[in-house]
């Protein structure tokens, strides 16, 4: 994983549950090409063809509330997303996001808008807005999470470290 990322913000409010992210209508199959055609369409139907590969998701507070369905992270990694970005995220998703190898950075006090081009660095948490010139500073991830994350999830973390 590379830890520089570039792409476009699409943005959210607060709230944003995982039947909003993937519909549970969709979750009943282990294809999870079928889970990113899904992806966001009850919230923003037009999401899938304004999403490009390497896009950031950015939200409000409490991102990925709900039940606890590992589809939701993996439905937008799947499509694409590089990362999501949140002022706060339902703890759930946010450790489903990490085991599966999407980057999750809460930034308690981000401004950034629709279509705004983002810049992240996951290993120091900075998040620059190529658009307005501001810099943030996301919350720190813990020195295991970046392993798991650069390892691409938890599954092959344990591999590379002959755990199972």
């Amino acid at each position: 994983m590379n830890n520089i990322l570039r792409g476009r913000a699409h943005v959210y409010g607060d709230n944003i549950d995982t039947d909003r992210i993937i519909p549970g209508k969709y979750t009943k199959t282990l294809d999870v090409q079928s889970l990113a055609e899904h992806v966001l369409e009850d919230l923003d139907p037009d999401f899938r063809s304004r999403m490009q590969r390497g896009d950031f998701v950015v939200a409000g507070d409490n991102f990925g509330c709900g039940s606890s369905r590992e589809q939701a992270p993996v439905a937008l990694q799947t499509a694409g997303v590089s990362a999501v970005v949140a002022r706060y995220f339902a703890r759930i998703f946010f450790r489903n996001a990490i085991n599966i190898g999407l980057p999750v950075l809460e930034i308690p006090d981000h401004d950034i808008a629709q279509g705004d081009e983002l810049e992240a660095d996951l290993s120091s948490g900075w998040v620059y807005n190529r658009t307005t010139g501001k810099t943030y500073q996301a919350k720190p991830l813990p020195e295991v999470m970046l392993r798991i994350l650069q390892a691409g999830g938890l599954v092959n973390y344990l591999r590379e470290h002959k755990t199972f």
